[in-house]
């Protein structure tokens, strides 16, 4: 909580019945999961290759974010969402209660194990970016920012609380116990959906088709500077950093002689400072600028990956997990705060779904890299190195900072005139063909086509599969832009929900240089037979 906010501000959105009791609800899934993973991963401690298996629990667990991220933002972007919700959770519910019966009958071999952690991760991609897309729906727009951060406290209290009830639990009774816990707090979850009348749960009326929502999503982050350097500053703090998630349980077990109720603990102080991130992260976030926050939570990381595998010391390894668990909530909740802020409307759960996938899939690979890498070097050379790594990522902030988004409207803005046509277009008709013909004296032609390079990207990002700019030669100083969209659905999209504030104001910049003003025109495609 930053000093300048009112005491109690962050936990305003818990105030709203209808957010309490799915921000609970959520709270109780999350304890579910870390209780699931905490489990999964025990249940492999004592098998042969354990540093390969370990790791790839993790690796199942966030795998299917990778392949399957982009489809849960299509998804929550076309159906009903709170159906979807009820849906997957109560397949997820009997996914866990059919690993807790096998588990119990001596019939969870690790392969199948980690076939039953994929299921479940699958589940995990869809209501995720559903669940988040509701948010606006629940709180007034003031109040977002700290709904926001209560998804993260959720989150990081899970890693701190639920670990330490699966070790307690592992302890006291057996793994299967754990599962079944897991598959409680589904039914939990999907109770309190279930029960939730909302006036609208986010459908809507004229849904994308898959495959075009599925092509402009992946064409947005393609072609947006911005959301492709949040990725690349992601994957270069997941990669090193995912190395102290992924072998945790073999540092408590033969680095420091610890049982489950030791991991627990260990997993539970990361947690707790993941926690207590939470509320520091505003008072860096005062001082500091975007990319100086990221590059000290990183340097303070990388030191924890050391101090976490060199002594043989409880209490030292728990101090250096609590810098750990706030370096990392440091940067993630920083990074996920600019997506959140610079993404429009119209592509936010696809953008966040795509955040998902990197988030997770490079966890995902780097627990699978490190895995194996420790199992022939062993857990001190392995945590060196992805401590020199952590560093050398720090270094490339010289030249890939995030890009300062403060100035930048992501608003929508439906600037264009409706299109005047005096044909009978139809909403699949197609491709579309935008001529735009702008006059550009001489000494005005650098700085038009200098312009012209933002409102291209701008062009592909809204919707264009082609563009280009053409000089006639036949009139002087004239020039043509063509862009040609998939359907006259498409180019009506971007008329009406995909523009931006920051789309108008690179646009009028390069149209003030036309002098007399542009001349639009639209091609619609003539099927011609061969």
């Amino acid at each position: 909580m930053s000093a300048a906010a009112p005491v109690g501000s962050t936990w305003a959105p818990l105030r709203r019945g209808v957010f309490r009791a799915l921000w609970l609800a959520v709270l109780v899934s999350n304890v579910g999961l870390w209780m699931q993973t905490v489990g999964a991963q025990w249940l492999l401690v004592s098998q042969p290759n354990a540093a390969v298996l370990v790791a790839l629990v993790q690796t199942a667990d966030m795998l299917p974010d990778l392949m399957f991220g982009l489809v849960g933002g299509i998804l929550a972007d076309t159906f009903d969402r709170r159906w979807l919700l009820i849906l997957v959770s109560a397949v997820m519910a009997i996914t866990a209660a059919a690993l807790t019966l096998l588990t119990l009958a001596g019939q969870m071999p690790p392969a199948l194990l980690l076939i039953f952690t994929f299921l479940l991760g699958t589940g995990s991609v869809v209501t995720l970016p559903a669940y988040q897309a509701l948010i606006p729906d629940l709180v007034p727009r003031s109040e977002l920012h700290a709904a926001s951060a209560l998804g993260s406290v959720s989150i990081n209290l899970a890693r701190a609380v639920g670990p330490a009830i699966a070790g307690v639990v592992i302890a006291q009774a057996e793994v299967a116990t754990v599962f079944g816990l897991n598959a409680a707090s589904y039914v939990v979850f999907l109770a309190v959906v279930t029960l939730w009348r909302p006036a609208n749960s986010g459908a809507k009326e004229f849904p994308e088709q898959f495959g075009s929502a599925l092509r402009a999503g992946s064409r947005y982050v393609r072609h947006s500077r911005v959301v492709r350097r949040i990725l690349l500053r992601s994957a270069l703090f997941l990669v090193p950093g995912s190395a102290l998630w992924a072998l945790l349980p073999l540092i408590a077990s033969e680095r420091l002689q610890q049982g489950a109720g030791g991991y627990g603990l260990l997993l539970a102080a990361l947690g707790t400072g993941a926690v207590a991130g939470a509320f520091i992260l505003p008072r860096l976030e005062a001082k500091m600028t975007s990319n100086a926050v990221i590059g000290a939570a990183s340097l303070a990381y990388a030191a924890v990956l050391v101090a976490a595998v060199l002594p043989r010391n409880v209490p030292l390894t728990l101090a250096a997990l609590l810098l750990g668990g706030v370096s990392w909530m440091a940067v993630l909740s920083h990074i996920n705060a600019e997506l959140q802020l610079f993404l429009p409307d119209w592509v936010r759960a696809r953008g966040l779904s795509i955040y998902q996938m990197v988030l997770f899939g490079s966890q995902a690979a780097g627990a699978l890299v490190w895995g194996f890498v420790a199992s022939p070097l062993g857990l001190v050379p392995t945590f060196l190195l992805a401590a020199l790594l952590m560093l050398a990522a720090v270094g490339t902030l010289r030249f890939w900072p995030l890009i300062d988004t403060a100035n930048i409207d992501s608003r929508v803005a439906a600037y264009w005139p409706e299109p005047q046509l005096v044909l009978d277009a139809r909403p699949h008709t197609g491709p579309v063909v935008v001529s735009n013909v702008y006059t550009v004296t001489a000494e005005k032609e650098a700085s038009f086509i200098a312009a012209m390079s933002h409102v291209r990207r701008s062009r592909l990002r809204t919707g264009a599969t082609r563009w280009g700019l053409y000089r006639d030669g036949e009139t002087a100083h004239q020039f043509v832009e063509l862009f040609a969209v998939a359907s006259w659905e498409e180019h009506l999209r971007q008329h009406t929900d995909r523009l931006t504030g920051f789309d108008q104001e690179y646009e009028e910049k390069a149209t003030a240089l036309s002098d007399p003003p542009e001349r639009s025109s639209h091609l619609l495609s003539v099927e011609v037979e061969d």
